[in-house]
Formats: C-alpha cells, sequence, structure tokens
C-alpha cells in the first residue's frame, strides 16, 4: 500500500541503498506501523524491499529475523518468504543515522512479487487452503528454530492478549464495548489451557497484507509470499493459525467454510490436535479483539495514518454479523481435520455398530425386508416446482412406492428437492445455497402405526410443529453409552397426542411404545412416515437440529448427524444414498463421444431438472439459466408437458396425414407475421431451416451466390456450416466457399464506422455491393442475403437502425431473396418487438425459426410468401418425417399461446430493461466494461482489455466465476470476449438483482 512521502526522505534513503549495498534503485515508500519500508525498483526490473527500523529497535530482534529467514530456507527448498541481502561489507544490517541524526538499523530483503491477500478479489475455498499449507509449512520449518530472545514481551503476543482489560475504555460505543468485553472473558477461560500447549517459534503476523498472491483471472492462484517477521516470537502454534484466519474470514460471504478451508490445509500438512482445534474460534476473536483496541488507540495518537485503521471496519463487520455458535464451528473444524466431530464421537459409532442387530425395532418388527425407495433431485419430479411444494404433493409423497409396498424406507444422504420452506434457503436468491440433503432415514407407514425405542433414553424435547411442511410431532431422545458418550435420536412427523404423556426429563425404556405416527392434520402435511435420526452432539442448537443440510457441509452434517441405519438394525450401506458419479460420467462421455463436442466451463455441471429459468443439480444445488434461449417459455412448462403426455397417449404422425394441429399451428405462426407471409415447411432444428431456406433461395432466384456477414452460424448441416464463416473459418476449418461472399458486421461498437455516425447503417450496408459484384463476376449470382437478423455469435449485435433496409434494397435489386435468421430473437425475446426485422423496418421474404418455437423439442420452421413457395415446388417432393409431426406442431401453437397468455414478452421487455440499465451502471465503474448492448432479454456485455482491445481471458473468467457463483451465462464474438445473456423469458426481478449482484462481485 503506498503512502505519499517527501522526497528528501526517498532521495536519503536511496543514496544510502547505493552507499551500504551498491544498489541503484527508484524507492517508493510503503506502509508500515512503526518502522520505515520502501520498495527499490532497479532499471532492470528486479526489486528489494528496504527496512529502516525505528530508532528503538534493539540489534536481536533484526538478527533474529535474518537467522529465521535463513533457518526457513534451508529447510523448505524454494520456500515462500524473503531472502535477506547482504550489504557490501558482508553485514546483514548497517547501522545508518537518517537525515535527522538519529541511528536506525537498516537492512534489504528481495522483493516477492504478489499482491496482497487483502486486494484479491478471488478469494476462494482453494485459496484458503491453500494459505493454510503455507502457513503450516512456515510454522513446521520454524519448530527447530530455537531462540529464547523469542519469549518476548509485546502486544503482539496473543498469549499475553489480556493487556487489552486495561484499555477496553477507548471503545466508547456501549455495544461494541460488551462485544469485546465478552471476546476477553472467554479468553480468559482458555489462557490454562493455552499454557499447557507446546510452544514454538511462530511467524504471529500473517494478516492479509503479509500474504502475498500469485495468479490472475483463470490462473491458479497460489501463495508466493509469507512476509514481515517482525512479530516473531515463541507461543503455541495455534496462535499462529489463529492470527491468520482472522484475517481469512473478513469480509467475506462465507466465513466458516473459508476457515474450514483454511484449517484443513494448515492441518493437513502440519496435523492439529483436538484441544488445538477448540480453542481456534476463541483466539480468532481474540486477535480481532487487540487489533481493534490497538487500532483504536493508536488512531487518536496517529489520526493521519489510514494503515492503523485499515482492518478496523471489516473486523467490526465480522464481530457485529450473524451469531454463530462455538460448539458448532468446533465440530465443523474437527470434521474438516477428519477428528472426531465432539469428544468421544468414534466410541459412540463404534459402539451402535457394535450393537447393530441388538436394538429393539423401531415399529416392532423388523424392517430388513422393507425396499428403499428414492425421492432424490435426480430421480424425482416432486415437487413440479422445486421451490412450492403444495399440500397435495406433500401429502402424496411417495406414493407410487406406498402403492406397491405397506412399507418402504427413504435413504439417508439423499439429495432432495422437496424441502422448499424459506428456512432451506440460505442466501437472498432462489439460486443461492439451500439445503437438500436427507440426513436421516424415513419409515413410511400408515398414521397412527405405533414407535417403539430403539434404545433407553431421556426425552430433550418433546414438541409440536404446526407449520405446514414441518415436523409437526418431534420427539428427541438423550442417550448415553456405558463409557457416558452422550448421543441423540430425533423422531419427526408424530402425532403430537404424546405432549399428554411424556415431558422433558422423562425415562423412555428400551422397547416402550412412547409415540405414533401423524396424520396430514399433525405431521406437518406429508405422507405419514417417521424422520428417524441420529445426532452425536446437539451443538448449541437445542431441538433446532436440522433434518437436512447443504450439500458443501456434508463433511461436518454427515459426522454430526450419520446415517442411523445401526440402531435399526439395517447393514450402512442400505440405506445411504449413491448419486451418479459426475467424475465417470464425464469420463464416460469422453471415451464415447468425439473430442470436438465441448463440455460448458472449467468445471462441468451435471444437470437433472429444470424449472423456468432455473436448473438444479444432482445435489439439488440451483442454478440461474441466463443462457439458454431453447427453453423459451421456461424448463419445464406444466403447459408444455402436459400436451406432451396427452398427445403421446394419442398419435404422433407425419404431414403426409391430416391432422388439425398442422393447420392450426401454422395460422397461428402466420398470425405474427406480415401478411406477406402464407407458407410454412416444418422441420427438425434451425440448422435443417436455414439448409432449406438456401433451397427456397435458389430455386426461386436459379442462382447459387449468398452474401451473408462475417463469423454468422446457421447450423451444423453441411449447406449451414458453408454460409457460417463462425465454423468455416475455423483453424482447420474447409474455408469460404467461392459462392459465398462475407461482409463486415453492422457493429457500430468495434466495426468500421461508430455510433457517432449518423450516416453508418448506409455505410455498412455499402460493403453488400461489393459481395453482390463479386459473385456476378465469378458466375454465381445473388440467390439471396441470409443473416441473424441481430448477430448473435458475432457478439449479440444490433445493427444500427435502416441497415436492413438498405442491404435488402440492394440484394433485391440484384435479383436475390432476404433470409431473416430470427432463432434466436423472434417469438417476443426483444420485449419491444415479436420478430427483430421489426425493429429494422423490413420485411424479409424468407424467415427461420428453431428450437425455441418448441421450447427444446427439435423443431425448426422457414416461413415464406406463395411465389417463393410454388418456386420451391418444383415436383420434387419436400418432406421431413418428423418436421410438422402432430406432436410438434401442438407443442409449437403451444408455445405461442403461453408467450401471449403470459405475457412474456412484456416480461422480456421490463426484465431486459432492468438489467441493460443496471448493467449501463456497472459500465460507468468498471473500465473493463467496453460496451452493453441489447434489446429485451437479448444481451450483450463486450470486455475489453485498457487498450481497448478485446478481453478474451477476462470474459473466460467471468463466465466461469459466474457459474462459481451459480449463474449460467455464455460467450461470444470473434475473439470471444462479449457476455452474452439471454435466459428463459420467465426471469424474475429477484434473479436479475443476482445477476447483477454478481457480475458486480465478480
Amino acid at each position: 500500500m503506498e503512502v505519499s512521502t517527501d522526497t528528501c526522505e526517498l532521495v536519503f534513503w536511496q543514496n544510502a541503498l547505493f552507499s551500504k549495498w551498491t544498489i541503484e534503485a527508484e524507492l517508493t515508500k510503503l506502509a508500515g506501523e512503526y518502522d520505515l519500508n520502501f520498495l527499490a525498483k532497479c532499471k532492470s526490473g528486479k526489486g528489494f524491499i528496504l527496512k529502516v527500523m525505528r530508532t528503538d529497535c534493539p540489534k536481536w530482534l533484526v538478527e533474529v529475523q535474518i537467522q529465521a529467514l535463513d533457518h526457513v530456507h534451508k529447510k523448505i527448498e524454494n520456500a515462500p518468504i524473503p531472502r535477506f541481502i547482504a550489504s557490501s561489507k558482508g553485514a546483514g544490517f548497517e547501522l545508518i543515522h537518517d537525515q535527522f541524526g538519529n541511528p536506525r538499523l537498516v537492512w534489504v530483503l528481495e522483493e516477492i512479487l504478489g499482491q496482497c491477500y487483502a486486494d484479491t478479489t478471488l478469494k476462494t475455498e482453494q485459496l484458503a487452503y491453500a494459505v493454510g499449507v503455507a502457513l503450516a509449512r512456515l510454522a513446521k520449518a520454524l519448530r527447530s528454530f530455537k531462540k529464547k530472545c523469542l519469549y518476548r514481551d509485546f502486544k503482539w503476543n496473543l498469549m499475553q492478549g489480556s493487556w487489552i482489560a486495561e484499555k477496553l475504555t477507548c471503545i466508547e460505543e456501549p455495544n461494541r464495548h460488551t462485544s469485546i468485553l465478552r471476546i476477553l472473558q472467554e479468553f480468559n477461560e482458555i489462557e490454562l489451557d493455552l499454557e499447557d500447549l507446546e510452544q514454538q517459534v511462530i511467524h504471529n503476523d500473517a494478516n492479509d497484507y503479509n500474504i502475498l498472491i500469485k495468479g490472475t483471472l483463470s490462473e491458479k492462484r497460489t501463495i508466493s509470499g509469507i512476509i514481515d517477521f517482525g512479530d516473531i516470537c515463541i507461543a503455541p502454534r495455534i496462535c499462529d493459525l489463529a492470527i491468520a484466519a482472522a484475517y481469512i474470514v473478513l469480509d467475506h460471504p462465507n466465513p466458516q467454510q473459508m476457515l474450514t478451508a483454511f484449517v484443513a490445509g494448515y492441518h493437513e500438512t502440519y496435523p492439529l490436535l483436538p484441544q488445538e482445534v477448540d480453542l481456534i474460534w476463541r483466539l480468532l476473536r481474540m486477535r480481532l479483539a487487540v487489533s481493534l483496541v490497538n487500532s483504536t488507540m493508536m488512531s487518536k495518537e496517529y489520526d493521519e495514518d489510514p494503515y492503523i485503521t485499515i482492518s478496523q471496519e471489516p473486523a467490526w463487520r465480522f464481530l457485529e454479523g450473524p451469531k454463530i455458535s462455538e460448539a458448532l464451528i468446533n465440530a465443523r473444524l474437527r470434521a474438516a481435520c477428519d477428528m472426531p466431530v465432539v469428544s468421544g464421537a468414534d466410541r459412540i459409532t463404534a459402539w451402535l455398530d457394535q450393537r447393530r442387530g441388538t436394538f429393539a425395532h423401531l415399529f416392532g418388527f423388523d424392517l430388513k425386508d422393507a425396499p428403499f425407495c428414492t425421492l432424490s433431485a435426480e430421480d424425482s419430479v416432486v415437487p413440479r416446482n422445486p421451490f412450492e411444494m403444495s399440500s397435495s404433493e406433500a401429502l402424496n409423497i411417495g406414493r407410487q412406492y406406498t402403492e406397491k409396498h405397506n412399507i418402504w424406507l427413504g435413504y439417508y444422504g439423499e439429495p432432495r428437492l422437496i424441502y422448499t420452506d424459506p428456512a432451506f434457503l440460505l442466501g437472498p436468491w432462489k439460486a443461492s445455497d439451500r439445503r437438500t440433503v436427507h440426513l436421516a432415514i424415513d419409515v413410511f407407514l400408515p398414521s397412527c402405526s405405533p414407535l417403539y425405542a430403539p434404545i433407553e433414553g431421556v426425552v430433550y424435547a418433546a414438541e409440536y410443529r404446526p407449520r405446514s411442511l414441518d415436523y409437526g410431532g418431534v420427539i428427541i431422545l438423550q442417550h448415553e453409552t456405558p463409557e457416558k458418550d452422550v448421543f441423540y435420536t430425533l423422531y419427526g412427523h408424530l402425532d403430537p397426542d404424546f405432549l399428554d404423556t411424556l415431558k422433558k426429563g422423562d425415562t423412555v425404556r428400551k422397547g416402550d411404545k412412547f409415540c405414533k405416527l401423524g396424520s396430514q392434520e399433525n405431521n406437518g402435511g406429508w405422507a405419514p412416515h417417521v424422520h428417524f435420526q441420529l445426532a452425536l452432539s446437539t451443538a448449541d442448537m437445542g431441538s433446532d437440529l436440522p433434518g437436512v443440510g447443504e450439500p458443501g457441509d456434508m463433511y461436518l452434517w454427515q459426522r454430526l448427524c450419520p446415517n442411523p441405519a445401526a440402531l435399526l438394525n439395517l447393514p450402512e450401506e442400505r440405506a445411504v444414498y449413491i448419486p451418479t458419479n459426475k467424475a465417470k460420467v464425464l469420463k464416460d462421455r469422453e471415451a464415447h463421444f468425439g473430442g470436438n463436442l465441448s463440455v460448458t466451463y472449467d468445471e462441468p455441471v451435471m444437470l437433472v431438472r429444470g424449472w423456468r429459468h432455473h436448473l438444479f443439480d444432482e445435489w439439488g444445488r440451483t442454478y440461474l439459466d441466463a443462457y439458454n434461449n431453447v427453453p423459451h417459455v421456461g424448463h419445464a412448462h406444466p403447459r408444455i408437458q402436459a400436451v406432451v403426455a396427452d398427445q403421446l397417449k394419442r398419435i404422433n404422425s407425419n404431414t403426409r396425414y391430416l391432422h388439425p394441429a398442422q393447420t392450426e399451428f401454422a395460422e397461428k405462426l402466420l398470425s405474427k407475421l406480415p401478411k406477406t407471409f402464407e407458407v410454412c415447411y416444418f422441420v427438425n432444428s434451425g440448422s435443417e431451416a436455414n439448409e432449406l431456406a438456401l433451397r427456397l433461395s435458389r430455386s426461386h432466384t436459379k442462382s447459387n451466390g449468398i452474401v451473408t456477414p462475417d463469423h454468422g452460424y446457421f447450423g451444423n448441416t453441411t449447406g449451414a456450416v458453408s454460409i457460417s464463416a463462425y465454423k468455416f473459418n475455423k483453424p482447420n476449418g474447409d474455408g469460404k466457399p467461392d459462392w459465398v461472399e462475407l461482409v463486415e458486421v453492422a457493429d457500430d461498437y468495434r466495426g468500421s464506422f461508430k455510433r457517432n455516425d449518423p450516416e453508418r447503417a448506409a455505410k455498412f450496408a455499402q460493403f453488400v455491393d461489393d459481395g453482390i459484384e463479386r459473385l456476378i463476376k465469378k458466375g454465381f449470382g445473388v440467390s439471396g442475403f441470409i443473416a441473424e437478423t441481430f448477430p448473435s455469435v458475432g457478439g449479440q449485435i444490433i445493427p444500427p437502425k435502416g441497415y436492413l433496409a438498405k442491404v435488402y434494397e440492394k440484394i433485391r435489386a440484384a435479383g436475390g431473396v432476404c433470409i431473416a435468421d430470427e432463432v434466436q430473437t423472434g417469438l417476443g425475446r426483444l420485449g419491444s418487438h415479436y420478430f427483430a426485422f421489426e425493429y429494422q423496418e423490413v420485411c424479409p421474404d424468407i424467415v427461420v425459426l428453431g428450437k425455441p418455437i418448441g421450447n427444446g423439442h427439435p423443431m425448426g420452421v422457414v416461413i415464406t410468401t406463395n411465389a417463393i413457395a410454388k418456386s420451391f415446388d418444383n415436383g420434387i417432393e419436400f418432406f421431413s418425417t418428423f418436421g410438422g409431426s402432430t406432436l410438434s406442431c401442438l407443442i409449437g401453437k403451444e408455445v405461442l399461446d403461453i408467450v401471449e397468455e403470459e405475457n412474456l414478452q412484456k416480461n422480456a421487455h421490463l426484465m431486459g430493461k432492468r438489467i441493460l440499465e443496471d448493467l449501463k451502471q456497472l459500465q460507468k465503474r468498471y473500465s473493463a466494461i467496453g460496451d452493453v448492448r441489447g434489446m429485451g432479454l437479448f444481451l450483450g456485455v463486450e470486455l475489453v482489455e485498457a487498450d481497448g482491445s478485446e478481453a478474451t481471458k477476462l470474459s473466460s473468467y467471468i463466465k466461469n466465476r459466474m457459474r462459481d457463483h451459480r449463474i449460467l451465462l455464455g460467450s461470444e464474438g470473434p475473439n470471444d470476449n462479449i457476455l452474452k445473456i439471454r435466459p428463459p423469458l420467465t426471469i424474475e426481478e429477484n434473479d436479475v438483482d443476482m445477476l447483477i449482484t454478481a457480475i458486480d462481485s465478480i
């Protein structure tokens, strides 16, 4: 962090550096609390750090730092710490009198390149893990460094943190004063435990400005340096870890996960003891308390130094944020270190396993023959709307199994989408993290079936939770093993009549009938069943023990609430859900498909469900779909599902037979187009439709030549690829055919003519003249002009108004026809216009539609005039077996009806306008956003480098980071630097907020 300084000071120390070290360099002053630090840059680019110690700095402190650095470098090859540079005399440091005559100890270190952890915006769990590994390697190396002088009595020795007790009056705000006092009291409770731990030399100040990170954009982030050994001392290593952890959690949306990853990395490298892990949370908070008290005191004395208070507000935000259970944090950290999640957890699970088969049967009979059936996100379509479980769906959950079996069981560890109450959502967005993974075994039986205690226990909680989709009646029993280890069993969805006979503290003996299954009136509205859960601790959660966990937290919950199969006398492996292995699916895909079939994202997603504009993976995690235009009216639309299910019970025939669906679809479609359009051809895809459009144009004009914009894409058939520069101009592509002429895309941001040119539309259109002339000279003539009306693959381009009118005029004058590819822009996506050609105020001769007309069902349509259709009707039959099938026509008409009846064109206009306005606000703040353009829900964000060139790497980085935020985006353009935003037309305000917030954050 650079601060201003007096030029004379810089010159003085610049001369001193050259005089004592013969290093000629330009100096820049760096931040520091007491000492002077300068970055010295030589003309060669090599850098050094000149350290000028405070006037009262003892020699031993500099000497011991140099010795420590040297020791670590001998222990660790290529250690990420600086090397000291001896002076010209071979000394580790020099005594130099500063410009005021004060004696200063001065020494030099090599510069380590990297960005401060505090300044890096990509703070992932992987990076936190890497920081933990790096700090542990350093601590492990320092363990053998023995220096008695480092038993230091100073304010940053966390062992001595109680000094803040006498200074607490500086924290004047009452709530903050109370908060620090509470942290101090908690610290005092562990001081004796801390003193019992082994002590060693530690770095003692791995804060977020002393950890350097290397790597930008999509590069892997690595630890390039741990710097500033000025606070080195002897203390338990857990203090070192806690100090770094205190800064890892600051201003991060997932502080617990970051802390866990950091501790896991440390433990993997320099294994911790359970008693050490249990101290981390209090030590972390104590470090923040010490820092806040110190900075508050110092700021009153040095109020102009920003470095002093640099971490104040982030620290207060963390301490004053949502309350975090210490017991749960300790359990989380223990689980991440593969330790017993609570003391005795390993003994409890071993004891239960040894007695498997001896416990009283929960329903009075053996469950060994009862089948396990799935309600998983992957295998079940309940609820139909994964954000809203209806009362009917809850009551009938698993009915298909109940009709076959008198009794059936639900898996432990199964990800489900049935948990739709807001309590399961862990963030503000529909696509935020969500608790989906079942932590119990369900047993489905008729209501009023009696339950018998598998083992003796004491009633820990007996409650009735009457809310819909809650537990209804719920009992928690507390149990004790012969070794006095305590654990719990939970029984949910009970008839609450047990409240008349059971109260907290009552004993329930093994085999006692103590409750019965509830009915829909009193069990939360569910089909009758019991949620049977084992917990090794309540971790300060009392009776609010969660029955469902977030997929990313399973390392914790599956240890805290392990599989209860033993208590049901069932084998473990029978009861646990095994999801589809994504890695195996990817491997099999690579084995069975061509290498040029790409998979999106560096970390692919496996999607098993969709609903409107959201998608769900195999673990029930939700993704906002801001990319896929094919599900035009939303994924899994119930009206389309109903049409498909109904028609497939009847007939799915082709156009050789009469059916009213074919003409009804055609009439509905033609009603959306100018009256010049009278004839429809139904095919199976946009590719096939564009191929047919070429045939129509050639039959009508008796010419072959095509004019088309550069970097266009029209499909994957041979003819479509021949006119798609996006394909044929790729490396190893076939190149442009002679009968195709490319013209510059009418891109008034990056093209030959810019938006400040009022004649740009006509000027872009003039490029067509040369194309026409070349085709005529080569003898191909002009068959037509084909273009994505708004070029999408070319970069979400909105051509200037009037462009197509000029182009069409020229093409028609040359005898050609005008083909509008509306696959990505038609059917109301643009909001203000049903088709993009309407915005251009033109009427094409042929219009092409693709899969959005079928909402993903394989469909394409070519619509044209009677005159062109008659030219094509040359005696050779045109027939597509599934093009225009009964089913396809019904689906196509239903899509058109849905757009109309659900006001999706209006929604595209309103949501698109909001996204566009918000993106333009971001553009004002971020120079990397060169252009924002689009209409409705057809939007592009062009990313640029500082020199205005295409920022391809940044685009890839943002696209993959958006996936990490669970938002699916695409990227396009000749240099793949334009973010493509093209969601289903159902997108809502909450989703727009999520989209913009994520882009801003990244």
